[in-house]
């Protein structure tokens, strides 16, 4: 199994989300990397991540929903250790915590001189951002109009044969006798370059994967969660990932030991089959009225160029409190001394190497 890429925290219509306290559940020992923006954390990360996959390690590479090329933290499941940025909202009550300073390496003398631009661009991000929210929260209501429109017009007598016949399919008759465990994610996020996710990296190597089509209301969500709490009682570790963009839906159930991925394989995250072991469950065609398409058009059609508007409004909106966070960012880039933040990344790493043996 090679590493695996995901979310813990998202922007969505609910505002921030963070999974942290399912998804970093399992670490023991954590080390926290205390510095601002521009600190050189998410290199630290990403260096500290490369060394230990040369080792052989299979690691858990946790993604900015801001910026999403960047790393908030970086997980060792198997030895129960993860490196996290202490500036995002996580979680990590249960585990050992080891704080490691990187504003040692920051002129806090020349930084005295910005306090204010630093506050005025700090203000104008989370106002931005909380804008950004609002119109994620928009944007969900028009959404809601397209499901109602589906549910309206759904048989869910056949919805639930259709699960019932999946959890005959992944699980068969067999049940461990105790009680399973969900562990909680981000398969994606909305950030300021738009819908990202990382559904090929997590089903890599699975050999079933099962592309559910279907409409918003089509039942998607219901059937993950029905699948997902199956899995659980049967005694199973189910991975949940949950939708970036409305958090109480879910976009994928992994059950790894099961060799079994089930995901919502529509925009904007819509994959099609493309090997053996590939297999498609299409929810319009066995659960929906035929001809809803056409019969609601008009309604349909008015409330999806409301939601994709209010969307893309929300994603301009983001981009622009990361610009402000940006700005704030570049103060602290210029007050930084990498080298002595490449001397910590060096320390640290051989700690952790001392943990692991």
């Amino acid at each position: 199994m090679s590493s695996k890429h995901y979310f813990a925290c998202g922007n969505t219509a609910k505002g921030l989300i963070s999974l942290s306290d399912s998804a970093f559940e399992e670490l023991k020992k954590v080390y926290i990397l205390d510095g601002g923006p521009g600190a050189g954390k998410s290199t630290l990360l990403k260096e500290i991540g490369t060394r230990l996959e040369k080792k052989g390690y299979h690691l858990d590479y946790i993604h900015s929903a801001l910026e999403p090329d960047a790393l908030d933290a970086v997980l060792l499941p198997e030895k129960g250790i993860g490196v996290i940025d202490g500036s995002e909202m996580f979680n990590v009550a249960q585990a050992v915590v080891e704080r490691v300073d990187l504003t040692k390496s920051l002129d806090m003398e020349k930084l005295a001189d910005h306090t204010q631009d630093v506050l005025t661009y700090f203000n104008q991000f989370i106002g931005k951002r909380q804008e950004a929210y609002d119109t994620f929260a928009a944007s969900l209501r028009d959404h809601d109009d397209i499901e109602k429109v589906y549910i309206s017009n759904m048989d869910f007598e056949e919805a639930d044969t259709l699960t019932g016949e999946l959890i005959d399919t992944f699980f068969g008759g067999e049940n461990k006798g105790t009680e399973g465990k969900i562990t909680r994610r981000f398969l994606g996020a909305a950030t300021p370059v738009g819908a990202i996710d990382h559904i090929q990296n997590l089903t890599e190597g699975i050999p079933d994967r099962f592309f559910i089509k279907g409409r918003a209301g089509s039942g998607k969500s219901t059937m993950l969660k029905k699948i997902a709490a199956s899995g659980r009682e049967k005694g199973f570790s189910v991975e949940v990932y949950h939708c970036g963009f409305d958090p109480n839906s879910l976009d994928m159930v992994i059950l790894r030991e099961q060799g079994i991925a089930i995901f919502d394989s529509t925009a904007p995250h819509e994959y099609f089959p493309s090997r053996e072991g590939d297999h498609i469950v299409d929810m319009y065609e066995r659960c929906i009225t035929e001809g809803t398409d056409e019969t609601y058009s008009r309604e349909i059609e008015e409330a999806t160029k409301g939601y994709k508007d209010k969307m893309k409004e929300a994603v301009q909106t983001l981009k622009e409190a990361k610009d402000f966070r940006d700005q704030m960012k570049g103060i602290y880039v210029d007050l930084m001394d990498f080298n002595e933040v490449e001397q910590i990344t060096e320390e640290l790493y051989h700690r952790i190497e001392v943990e692991i043996q």
